[in-house]
This record gives structure tokens, sequence and C-alpha cells, in this order.
């Protein structure tokens, strides 16, 4: 058992969503993001999503483009970034570690290379957009040999014939994308997404996340009450830009600025089917 089948274990039996949280690492540099990560368990994350920035994220939207490109100019990689999460890990072994991007970095740095590292710096999962399952062999079966999830991703497109293609290797929970376009776009309409997370689940009985989209509270909320999980990233990252001085550069304001929304989001996520009870 991972520690993201740990941990959706024990969000069931506290009868409540998770909330999924995604950071970039490097945004905007190297030691503010570690100082990120360090505060979302407290504030409020069950899991953590670290971006691996890359220069063509083609599903991403403006707000986590910008949060690649601030992180690649301040000399972010994938041996750093494998060093923010090594970091996390030595004062937190309980909150699950997934890292989310592109196969071009993986592939460059050699996968069987990067699934040793991964795993020695106390990565759980990999969520990597790019690689179907018809491209299994590259990369999904090596990481469930090496004991990490392999996370993938379903659409609003993804029909009942493709599902069990996008099922049939993916391990720790399914994160399902809530529109049909890139990171950060309109609001998911609350209904059809959990119609969606119905379906997805007459196929699987893993966990269903639900991401892009969700921007606050409220938001947030409407989609726990329906799946196990809300992932948030745009938000998160637009609060990192928002906190920048005028040279793009950290401020004291900047953790805090991101912790205070996580705090916001845990709380609506952690009370609403509660109130849906009520």
């Amino acid at each position: 058992m991972t520690r993201i089948d740990a941990r959706f274990a024990a969000l069931k039996r506290e009868g409540r969503a998770g909330l999924v949280t995604f950071v970039m690492a490097g945004d905007p540099d190297h030691e503010t993001s570690a100082a990120i990560l360090k505060a979302l368990p407290e504030a409020g994350a069950d899991v953590i999503e670290i971006g691996m920035p890359f220069t063509d994220p083609m599903a991403d939207g403006p707000a986590i483009q910008a949060a690649g490109l601030r992180a690649l100019r301040a000399g972010q990689n994938l041996v750093k970034t494998l060093e923010l999460a090594r970091d996390f890990r030595s004062a937190d072994q309980a909150t699950p570690i997934v890292l989310m991007g592109y196969y071009n970095p993986i592939y460059i740095y050699g996968v069987a290379r990067f699934l040793v590292d991964a795993k020695a710096a106390g990565v759980d999962g990999l969520i990597v957009v790019d690689l179907p399952p018809e491209e299994d062999a590259e990369l999904c079966l090596p990481t469930l040999q090496a004991g990490l999830n392999f996370i993938r991703l379903a659409t609003p497109t993804t029909d009942d014939r493709r599902l069990p293609a996008v099922l049939a290797n993916t391990s720790g929970f399914v994160y399902y994308v809530s529109i049909t376009g890139i990171t950060g776009g309109a609001a998911p309409d609350t209904g059809v997404v959990v119609e969606a997370v119905r379906r997805i689940k007459r196929h699987t009985g893993l966990p269903v996340a639900v991401g892009f989209g969700v921007r606050d509270a409220g938001s947030a909320a409407a989609i726990a009450r329906g799946a196990e999980a809300v992932v948030v990233g745009s938000a998160l990252v637009e609060k990192v830009r928002l906190s920048l001085d005028a040279a793009g550069k950290a401020t004291p304001a900047t953790v805090a600025a991101v912790a205070s929304l996580v705090a916001e989001l845990a709380a609506g996520v952690r009370n609403a089917r509660q109130q849906a009870a009520e």
C-alpha cells in the first residue's frame, strides 16, 4: 500500500473528501517553493502534486504555464525537483507526493534512473499527461513495478468504450478533468461532474479526484459532495504570482498567501458532505 492508498483509505474512514493541492516546483525560486510545500499539510492539504516545470506544457492554462516559466528562469530542473521532494519527505513521512507533468523531462533524465531516484526521494505517484494507455510500456508499467502509483486522467470526452483502456493500469486514484480544455479554464458544471464521477465509478473501485477550474472554497465544496477528492492548482499558483514584488521575486507574503487559500479550500472540502446531509 502506498501513501496515496493509505491516505484515501483514511479519508474514507473519516467520511470526507480530500484536498489535493498542486504547486509548481521551483516557483518562484527553489527555497520559497520548499517553504510552500512544507506549509501545505498544516494548512489542510491531504495530497500534494508537485509540478515538474516544462517548456511546452500543452494541457496547462496561462497561470500554470507562467509558473513553470518562472521556475525554469530560476534554474529549476528535474534533479532539483526531486531534491524538493526529498527535503519535504525528511520532515513529513505521511503526506503523499505526486509528481505531475510531461514525459520529455523524464525521458531525458532516463526512466530507470528517474524511478529509482523518485522512489528514494519519497515520491508516491506520477501523473504524466501526454502518455496515452497505448504507451504504457514506456513509463506506466515500469512505474507500477517500482512500487509507485501511476495516476491516469479521464476527461469529459472519455466515453465508456475508452474508459477501460484508461483505467487498465491506473492506480492510486483517477484524476477526472472536469472541463474540456486547459487548466484554470471555465468553472465546471457540478451536476455534470457528479454524474461523470458516478459513470467512472461504475468501471473502477479507485477513488476519483476532480480538478481543472476549481478556484475557491465554494466550488471545491460543491465538487467534494460527489467525489473522493478535489484538486486545486491554478488558483494556488496565481496566489504565488500575485504575492511577488515588481521584479518577480518572492515576498514575505508569498508562502502565507498560498497557505491561506489552502486553509479556506480545506475547510470547504471538509465540511461539504456534512452540510449536504443537513
